[in-house]
């Protein structure tokens, strides 16, 4: 994977970052660091995560606003994922009983400072994360030093010269698209959680979370 230029892309962040987008996403990075603050806001954006895995952003938002995660008993929480999520309801309804029994694990875990050590215990202990969701996770509690990467932010990357779209996005593709972020980010002024806000908002006209 080569990087090649991303003056280009960085130019338009560093407009945005004096727009009013900026306060939208400062706003954003504030709920988000407010959110690691408490064990019920934690938990429900592990669940979120869990639901937006292989699924839409919006059924996500839809499953996390309707399901009490933590107390609906199992059969009921499988009912209310396969009306919310549908795809794989099954084993996600898995995961959360999952990580429901291993939740004080799970929260003693994020509260670590380092981000990138805490993605990888939790792609190793919490199934239904990999590194995409474990850094969506942490992104959405406060962490500001691990990327969320998709083939959405890949293709952005790609038309900007950035990247090479790769066929699968294993650990190592994963690793190579987060460098080349961060080389990004430093070039802008931003941590990679607020560049992933600017990047989405480039993509989609949407802050979203």
């Amino acid at each position: 994977m080569k990087v090649k230029s991303m003056d280009t892309l960085a130019k338009r962040v560093l407009e945005l970052k004096k727009s009013s987008i900026s306060k939208v996403v400062g706003s954003r990075l504030r709920e988000f660091r407010e959110n690691g603050k408490d064990d019920g806001k934690i938990f429900s954006e592990l669940c979120f995560c869990i639901c937006t895995a292989n699924n839409s952003a919006e059924r996500g938002l839809k499953a996390q606003k309707e399901i009490d995660f933590c107390g609906l008993p199992e059969p009921q929480l499988r009912k209310k994922m396969r009306e919310t999520v549908c795809r794989f309801y099954n084993s996600k309804t898995e995961y959360i009983m999952d990580a429901r029994r291993d939740k004080d694990k799970i929260l003693c875990a994020v509260r670590a400072p380092n981000g990138a050590a805490v993605r990888e215990w939790l792609v190793k202990n919490v199934k239904g994360l990999g590194y995409k969701e474990a850094s969506h996770l942490l992104r959405n509690i406060g962490h500001t030093d691990v990327a969320i990467i998709d083939f959405h932010i890949i293709d952005l990357l790609e038309r900007e010269g950035i990247v090479k779209r790769p066929k699968t996005l294993t650990k190592k593709v994963y690793l190579a698209v987060e460098d080349a972020l961060s080389a990004l980010a430093k070039k802008t002024g931003t941590s990679l959680a607020e560049l992933d806000l600017y990047l989405w908002y480039i993509e989609t006209g949407k802050v979203l979370k």
